[in-house]
């Protein structure tokens, strides 16, 4: 009796215990409904070791108070380090190769509704805007002082044209007189920036001439940004924000009215929140060969869509001031660093300074490398989670690096931080299986919904597909979407296709399995799907283990340097042939 109602449980659960009633049809063997898959691939849960030491309790901090998962302030505080370091060092993630990676971040908080995503954001970001603040009250003396330059300026060009005017009457080097009269002008002063929230790429690129280490940009709603490098004419700008992702390049774009202007450091961070039903729909558009098949998506490297707990607590006391006052003093410090105190090289006057992997660092993301490789050199990944995977040849060293700087290290990076970079690497690995799941399985979700609405008794026993299309359901609004969502319901059992001929073109109707009927027992708790086991791919197991300590004891990550076969090791990747 058991097997007898494994869709019945399911059935209960989508609808909390409600289903509806349906007479079974006498004489009709029905055959066997079958379970609906998950609706969302599991994801591994954030582990504060991941992060910095001089981060963790205040990204601890800020989550419980907020009551939001530890994973959008933790990935917001990653790319603030990013923000602050851009193009001062890069890593070479060879021993011997020029290939150069900067730490360029571009994130996301993925969730529904109500839990917090924005204040998650924000919290981690108040450093930038602190020394943002600090920058435009250095910019507004230092403009202070150039006016008054200004005004010596003009009077001086004025002596000047007379001088001018006076050495060509006498027959005298005028052009040495003109030089002298404008050699001693003062240049404007130029505002630093950390975040930029709504420009246009053509200011943007102004903004970056004048912050060659780069900014960062913050949208609250990123779908907004989305679709605005969807719109037509804005080409150029979608080609702009691909190139800006790398951080190691120039862009340059002519404008009538601007002129041409040339972008010698096209590099900036990006984050922002949005809500996976309007994710859901653009993704859609991108993997079936629209404006998003492009790899932008894929750039967003930090991408979050974590499980929300189904419980919260009313948490109401003072922030952790010490913790804070240390994440603070981290960031500012980066912010100021030199890259010769850590030891960064330069081989080109002109170039980004770099630090390369300790020896036994180099062999360890040698061996990643390869099983990156391999994985996406195989045929059995759909080709969009391919594209993502590919980003992690630059997301590891960036981050290996990242952690390196922020932990105050000089010198080369070692194992311990690309160790935490191949943790973070795993999880977010898991991160991203869920969010591209809509191209991979496409039609689950489609057929979750159709399957939500037939217990629910808003269908009836027999209907035809446009019953479905036309009630402009979400996730069911199309006749290609409907199609998807009833061809896997009749492969599971809980609908049978019926094929009626008539006068004309025959007519095509689907009945609904009548052992969907409330006659189960009560299903067994499903609730927390939260899977912790290393998720299949190129991060299959973890090197190292972190740990973290209780609160109050020394937070630093051991990470183990014991090689496992290779057939266990991890893999990773970036975005160098």
């Amino acid at each position: 009796m058991k097997n007898e109602f494994r869709a019945a449980d399911v059935a209960q659960e989508l609808l909390g215990g409600a289903v509806n009633e349906r007479p079974a049809e006498s004489g009709v063997e029905w055959p066997e409904p079958q379970p609906l898959p998950d609706e969302l691939p599991s994801v591994m849960a954030f582990n504060d070791a991941l992060l910095p030491e001089s981060l963790r309790l205040w990204i601890h901090d800020v989550a419980e108070r907020i009551q939001c998962p530890p994973d959008f302030p933790a990935v917001a505080a990653m790319i603030a380090l990013a923000t602050v370091v851009g193009r001062k060092i890069g890593i070479r993630p060879k021993r011997h190769d020029d290939w150069l990676v900067v730490p360029n971040m571009w994130g996301g908080a993925i969730g529904p509704p109500s839990v917090m995503k924005t204040p998650a954001i924000q919290e981690p970001l108040k450093p930038l805007k602190r020394l943002e603040i600090e920058a435009k009250k250095r910019f507004d003396a230092e403009m202070k002082e150039y006016e008054a330059h200004q005004l010596v300026a003009e009077q001086r060009k004025l002596l000047g044209k007379q001088a001018v005017k006076h050495a060509l009457k006498e027959d005298g080097d005028a052009l040495a007189v003109a030089q002298a009269a404008t050699k001693e002008e003062v240049p404007p002063p130029i505002r630093k920036r950390y975040l930029v929230n709504d420009s246009t790429v053509e200011k943007l690129g102004e903004i970056l001439n004048e912050n060659p280490t780069g900014v960062l940009c913050y949208r609250d709603e990123l779908i907004g940004l989305l679709k605005s490098l969807d719109k037509e004419g804005q080409e150029g700008a979608r080609s702009f924000y691909l190139e800006a992702w790398n951080g190691t390049g120039r862009y340059t774009y002519d404008r009538i009215g601007r002129g041409t202007i040339d972008i010698d450091a096209a590099i900036f961070s990006l984050i922002g929140s949005i809500q996976p039903g309007p994710l859901r729909a653009y993704l859609h558009g991108a993997v079936s060969g629209g404006d998003g098949a492009d790899g932008l998506m894929q750039r967003f490297q930090l991408a979050v869509y974590p499980d929300v707990s189904k419980t919260w607590r009313n948490v109401d006391r003072w922030p952790d001031t010490a913790a804070k006052n240390r994440a603070y003093a981290a960031i500012s410090a980066l912010d100021r660093i030199h890259p010769d105190a850590v030891g960064a090289q330069v081989d080109d006057p002109d170039g980004i300074p770099f630090l390369r992997f300790d020896p036994v660092a180099q062999e360890r993301f040698d061996e990643w490398r390869t099983d990156l490789e391999q994985c996406l050199r195989g045929d059995t990944e759909h080709p969009v989670v391919i594209a993502h995977l590919a980003k992690y040849r630059s997301l590891i060293p960036s981050l290996a690096l990242l952690c390196h700087l922020a932990e105050g290290r000089t010198g080369p990076v070692g194992i311990e931080e690309l160790e935490r970079a191949i943790a973070w690497g795993r999880y977010l690995e898991s991160h991203a299986r869920r969010i591209f799941s809509v191209a991979v399985a496409p039609d689950t979700a489609e057929a979750i919904a159709l399957a939500k609405k037939i217990m629910a008794g808003e269908l009836p026993d027999e209907f035809a597909l446009r019953d479905v299309y036309r009630n402009g359901w979400i996730g069911l609004g199309t006749r290609e979407a409907a199609s998807r969502a009833v061809e896997m319901l009749v492969d599971l059992n809980w609908l049978v296709e019926v094929v009626e001929p008539t006068t004309g073109r025959s007519r095509t109707r689907y009945q609904v399995n009548p052992r969907l009927r409330c006659s189960a027992p009560a299903p067994t708790d499903r609730t927390d799907k939260t899977d912790r086991s290393p998720p299949v791919g190129p991060f299959r197991p973890l090197l190292s283990v972190l740990s973290v300590p209780a609160r109050g004891e020394s937070t630093r990550a051991k990470a183990e340097t014991d090689h496992i076969p290779a057939d266990e090791q991890g893999n990773g990747d970036d975005d160098h042939g």
